[in-house]
């Protein structure tokens, strides 16, 4: 009598929760990768690490954004996508092997058949351009000189004509 009530508890227990909720859980080791390495990382979901490469556990029900900043770098962004895994799909129809439709509930809504994709995620930055630099005109010494001088007025720049010669006055007598 005793092994017939610990044969039903286990068969009940296994019927109430998901067979991939057990085998695999409802977190998964997240790691991020950068190009260079030793950039801060920010999840959409609120982790953070100061330096890559870093390992998060992370929940597989729901996808998230990665961001990742590094001084010198633009700043990288990615998506990672909780997708269906043939893995939790095994776990999940142990849940038909043993009748536990409960099971295969619970394992559907916890995310224990999911796995999170990319991972490892890697982001590679891309530099920050440098800034534009301003176009210097070299002028010549003499080019120069003149450039910064005021503009002569088109009379000053016609030749001096001599006064017309006015009758010689008489030289004065002695």
């Amino acid at each position: 009598m005793r092994l017939a009530m610990t044969t039903l508890a286990l068969v009940l227990s296994a019927a109430a929760t998901g067979c991939a909720t057990i085998t695999r859980g409802t977190a998964q080791d997240f790691t991020v990768e950068s190009t260079p390495s030793g950039a801060a990382i920010e999840t959409s979901n609120g982790f953070q690490c100061s330096a890559t490469p870093c390992t998060f556990r992370m929940q597989r029900k729901h996808g998230f954004t990665v961001t990742a900043t590094l001084d010198g770098y633009l700043p990288a962004q990615a998506t990672v996508q909780s997708e269906f895994s043939t893995a939790g799909g095994a776990g999940m129809a142990g849940n038909v092997l043993i009748g536990g439709l409960i099971g295969v509930g619970v394992d559907a809504t916890s995310g224990a058949t999911n796995d999170l994709r990319p991972n490892p995620l890697h982001l590679a930055l891309t530099p920050v351009p440098p800034p534009a630099e301003a176009t210097v005109v070299s002028l010549p010494a003499d080019a120069a000189a003149t450039a910064d001088a005021p503009a002569a007025s088109p009379e000053a720049e016609a030749p001096a004509e001599a006064a017309p010669a006015e009758a010689a006055a008489p030289a004065p007598a002695n």
